[in-house]
């Protein structure tokens, strides 16, 4: 809790300065020192988006894996607040926070890295920003790095979230009352070794590498559409930076939605000791239950996107800008 509050204090700091300061600075820092702010930069979005819309994903993990219990997304939410309360809106929340801090300080680490290459490979100058399809291929870039992070910490989150379904069926021995993340790792390295973090790795690849061109995408075209005439992205005001992170989250989901499905099935299936990559669960799914399935706890995903990828955003870049201005005042 102390982290959180220094987190949001820090951000709360750079918001300010930001608004306090209208001057346009030229901000030039070493590839050191900017790359220690996109990593402080993508923590505070990771912390941000976590709190704005962890029930809305314990619903959509529901609806995942078990769409035969949950019908709609109200029913789901309702039986999950009604049979486990609040604390079980925000299961997995810790992991969740681990994931999201440890995916977007790798993602806008390696985002600020890919840009200087796509700068190399399209011979663009620092100086001359790139554009918006040039964003996204270096969004698309970062995801393959910040894929590996991600990936052992939503096996915990999804097999936390799903825990009272799977005991219930007989197929996890962990009871909700004894559901914490070291008990979901301690018996993931017994069952399953190190390797078993690792369960559907190469399907998150599949799903973030695609989905992040078109997250940066569209939120950097948003931008551009906003942008006023004889102004640049950066005047852009925080209610334009949460709708363009906002519909930068939705463009995401619209796409990989049915992967991300397939991906929960693996990862919380398989401690039960189901195994199969993506073709084979795709096509187990869509012989069993068929197409519309894999669309089960879309609409919570989609209201989440919203406002957990604007708030996203909206702490990125104000924690980028105000970090920079203070390492750059004189």
């Amino acid at each position: 809790m102390a982290f959180l509050f220094l987190d949001y204090s820090f951000f709360f700091v750079c918001f300010l300065s930001k608004l306090s300061c209208c001057s346009e600075i030229n901000m030039q820092l070493s590839p050191a020192v900017e790359a220690i702010v996109d990593i402080m930069s993508g923590t505070a979005g990771g912390v941000a988006c976590v709190y704005s819309g962890q029930p809305f994903d314990t619903v959509k993990v529901k609806m995942q894996t078990f769409p035969s219990l949950y019908r709609t997304f109200l029913k789901c939410m309702a039986q999950t607040f009604k049979k486990e309360g609040i604390q079980g809106l925000y299961r997995g929340s810790m992991p969740a926070l681990m994931a999201n801090i440890s995916e977007n300080a790798m993602l806008f680490l390696s985002y600020g890295l890919c840009q200087r290459l796509v700068r190399l490979a399209c011979q663009t100058n620092n100086d001359t920003r790139l554009n918006d399809m040039q964003m996204a291929y270096s969004g698309s870039l970062a995801a393959w790095f910040s894929s590996i992070v991600i990936c052992p910490l939503e096996l915990i989150k999804c097999r936390m979230q799903a825990t009272r379904e799977m005991h219930a069926a007989g197929k996890s021995a962990i009871k909700v009352s004894d559901c914490t993340a070291s008990a979901v790792m301690r018996a993931v390295l017994q069952m399953e070794g190190v390797r078993g973090f690792f369960h559907g790795m190469t399907t998150t690849w599949i799903r973030d590498i695609p989905g992040y061109f078109f997250f940066f995408w569209g939120n950097e075209f948003t931008k551009s559409l906003l942008t006023p005439a004889g102004k640049t992205k950066d005047d852009l005001g925080p209610l334009s930076l949460v709708l363009s992170g906002g519909l930068g989250g939705v463009a995401l989901w619209v796409v990989v939605y049915p992967i991300d499905s397939v991906k929960s099935r693996i990862q919380v299936m398989s401690m039960a000791g189901e195994r199969g990559g993506l073709l084979v669960t795709l096509a187990r799914v869509l012989r069993r239950e068929g197409l519309r399935v894999l669309y089960a706890g879309f609409t919570p995903t989609i209201i989440r996107a919203f406002p957990a990828n604007g708030a996203l955003f909206l702490a990125y870049e104000y924690t980028k800008d105000g970090m920079t201005r203070m390492l750059l005042r004189p």
